[in-house]
């Protein structure tokens, strides 16, 4: 199923959906506010997205972007559902109860990131010691021991 086939099924199957999807590099993307996350990964469960396959978080330096790869095998196609978090204490809705695989990805996005995800069962740093100070992934993270990569690469 081609990225327009997906966009035009979801359109028919949740027309509140639709005004959410647009197209980048031939992938479908779902954006939606941070508030309807939760309910919006529900709807796409139900439309037959019944695998999560990633979630990350991108720095932006004026907050922070969530990604998540939601795969449907019945349709036999994948999606990106994104939403912005903003970065004074960022929290955004586990998604844990819709998929299950959400868990450990999100404790990764927890450690690396500091977002912590709200109904979350298991909130707690999965790569690095509880002592660790800060949160390595962010571009204002600063650690004297970390050789900072050049600008220019």
């Amino acid at each position: 199923m081609s990225p327009h086939d997906v966009r035009h099924h979801l359109a028919e199957l949740s027309p509140q959906l639709d005004a959410r999807i647009s197209d980048h590099f031939e992938d479908v993307v779902i954006e939606v506010g941070s508030a309807n996350l939760l309910q919006t990964a529900s709807e796409l469960l139900e439309l037959g997205f019944d695998r999560l396959g990633m979630v990350t978080a991108v720095d932006t330096g004026d907050d922070f972007e969530m990604v998540y790869r939601v795969t449907s095998r019945s349709l036999s196609c994948s999606a990106f559902v994104k939403t912005r978090v903003g970065r004074i204490e960022p929290r955004v809705a586990s998604l844990c109860p819709v998929w299950p695989a959400a868990n450990w990805q999100e404790r990764e996005v927890w450690d690396l990131f500091g977002i912590h995800f709200t109904g979350h069962p298991d909130m707690r740093r999965i790569l690095l010691p509880e002592e660790w100070p800060g949160w390595p992934l962010r571009k204002d993270y600063d650690d004297p021991n970390v050789i900072r990569r050049p600008d220019y690469i």
